[in-house]
């Protein structure tokens, strides 16, 4: 069994995978600032450490403590609108603490890595379904500081003969039992939907209906977060591999905006109230995987990443949660 240290293991993705590694029997040590994860998302039987990765001395102290035997990197910022709008924040914490995280981690001589990564390196697709070694023209600065870290990690494997895989992620979404999205502010279009639909928002804002798609609006690669959680499990069997590999984890399967409203709605039986409003900077407006490299390579096949079990997990997860009232101005 392995002992991985986690950060942002108090988010939503990195929890998940923390309760999938522990049920596996494998040691779980999360370092998160709490920033925008929650303490209470961190599933019993992981260590808990409050901190930032760019904090050298912290992060010297718990390696030095402890033998880790692979890292599992989801601490970012990651609000795209706002990557936009404020870059520098980006690349400081997405990039230059990076930074510091790795060479704590080469002075222990950690080398088995895994990144989340983001399926936003890619921008504006030249094709759909996008393949790994397709072109990386991103359109906001958070796919750009994603792809600056793939590019440092690429010199790190070759230069100082670490394994790393990064996980090109295609709009992680769905819940668990215990652990579903918990966002402030939310930007993703289920769980905003199902606050439309429980009340708690006035309408769904359906951004840009003006897209160069089918009916107008987005389309998008969704991915259930225990699917992902598995592509992790999967890279740990690659452990000790020097070099790097990328690999996108989607379905090969897309949906509108307008089409997830429609299922939704399906779902909870009424409709909901929706409105047009304007495109939000930086959204492609098209994003789907080509998912043959990691199934052939690792093994994976995405198990519950259809949309309906990926909308009744989320679902049945709200209905679980207290009800919390969005502000007209978030509405």
């Amino acid at each position: 069994m392995a002992n991985v240290l986690v950060t942002g293991g108090a988010g939503y993705v990195g929890s998940v995978c923390c309760a999938e590694l522990l049920r596996l029997g494998h040691c779980v040590t999360v370092l998160d600032d709490l920033s925008t994860g929650f303490r209470d998302a961190v599933p019993p039987g992981a260590a808990f450490v409050q901190s930032d990765i760019g904090d050298r001395s912290a992060l010297r102290a718990l390696v030095q403590n402890i033998r880790f035997d692979a890292v599992f990197h989801f601490a970012a910022k990651a609000l795209i609108p706002e990557s936009v709008s404020n870059p520098g924040i980006f690349f400081q914490q997405n990039v230059a603490a990076g930074i510091t995280m790795l060479e704590v981690l080469r002075e222990a001589h950690i080398k088995n890595f895994v990144f989340s990564s983001s399926a936003a390196v890619y921008g504006n697709p030249t094709k759909i379904p996008i393949e790994e070694d397709d072109p990386k023209l991103p359109v906001n600065s958070y796919g750009e500081s994603k792809l600056v870290f793939e590019q440092i990690l690429q010199w790190y494997a070759r230069a100082y003969g670490w394994s790393v895989i990064a996980f090109r992620y295609f709009n992680a979404c769905a819940a668990t039992a215990g652990l579903g999205e918990r966002h402030d502010p939310e930007t993703h279009v289920i769980p905003l939907l199902l606050e439309a639909a429980s009340g708690e928002r006035e309408a769904f804002s359906i951004y840009g209906n003006d897209y160069p798609t089918a009916d107008g609006t987005c389309v998008r690669d969704y991915v259930h977060v225990l699917d992902i959680a598995q592509a992790h499990i999967c890279a740990l069997q690659r452990a000790n591999q020097p070099g790097m590999r990328s690999y996108n984890i989607g379905t090969g399967s897309s949906y509108s905006v307008r089409q997830v409203c429609e299922a939704v709605e399906k779902m909870v039986g009424h409709p909901l109230p929706r409105r047009i409003a304007g495109r939000r900077p930086g959204d492609p407006s098209v994003l789907s995987a080509s998912p043959a490299r990691i199934m052939e390579e690792l093994g994976w096949k995405p198990q519950h990443s259809s949309l309906q079990e990926i909308i009744s997990s989320a679902w049945q997860w709200k209905r679980s949660q207290p009800k919390r009232q969005v502000s007209a101005s978030m509405a």
